[in-house]
């Protein structure tokens, strides 16, 4: 078999030095196309690497979530532990209310003086937990403050500061108020 390029040099229809400069630019354009060959290569390299490193970056993000939803629901699941084992009893048959705020509404419980006067004291602290409100003693609700300080309603200090330009400052509430 015969290239046409033979065929046509015998044929006289194309002198040599056409042929040689046809063929150097043959190559230049094949040395060119394997020049530009290796860059897309390297483009598309490098688009697979952007790709995958987003995908890493995506998967560290989930990650992260399910650890802190995960850390969160262990959270919840001490203080429900701590509420359990430290709950106080509200006393049987309770017949003073105690009011309390818990958000923006105010909630009332029925408790004996006994349980009123540990409230009224701070010794007791009053804890919401899954909308059910209980009574923990004061070491625990800060314990259970440190991990979610939303879950605790209501705590009084024993000792009670009075700013000196507070122009109510001689009038005191009283520990038994009853609202």
């Amino acid at each position: 078999m015969v290239s046409l390029q033979d065929q046509l040099l015998k044929a006289g229809l194309v002198a040599k030095n056409k042929v040689k400069v046809a063929n150097q630019e043959k190559s230049k354009q094949k040395k060119e196309e394997r020049r530009s060959g290796t860059q897309s290569v390297d483009e598309a390299k490098l688009a697979a690497q952007e790709a995958q490193r987003k995908l890493a970056e995506r998967n560290r993000e989930l990650n992260a979530q399910r650890d802190a939803a995960a850390q969160q629901k262990a959270i919840v699941a001490q203080i429900a532990q701590m509420v359990q084992q430290n709950r106080q009893d509200k006393g049987r048959n309770g017949d003073i209310a105690y009011n309390y705020t818990h958000g923006s509404k105010i909630e009332r419980m029925f408790v004996t003086a006994a349980v009123r006067e540990h409230l009224v004291a701070g010794r007791l602290v009053i804890v919401v937990l899954n909308g059910v409100a209980e009574l923990v003693p004061r070491v625990i609700a800060d314990k259970i403050a440190e991990r979610d300080a939303a879950m605790v309603v209501r705590v009084n200090k024993s000792t009670t500061t009075v700013e000196e330009d507070d122009p109510y400052a001689a009038f005191q509430i009283p520990d038994d108020l009853m609202w």
